[in-house]
């Protein structure tokens, strides 16, 4: 396993609890939720390897 890097992260309550639900219903702890919302987000922003995702197709069509 590689090594993490730890840090301190000041987050508001409600937001906490947020985040707590949604990743009991995706079965992650909150650490490993963040972790996946985070690098989904480098992701589609274009700051991972593989470059930015074609955006989901409009419901409009």
């Amino acid at each position: 396993m590689s090594v993490k890097k730890n840090f301190p992260l000041r987050i508001d309550p409600k937001l906490y609890e947020i985040l707590e639900r949604w990743a009991a219903d995706e079965f992650r702890s909150v650490n490993a939720h963040l972790e996946y919302l985070l690098r989904e987000s480098a992701h589609r922003a274009g700051r991972l390897p593989g470059g930015r995702q074609s955006p989901p197709p409009s419901s409009d069509e």
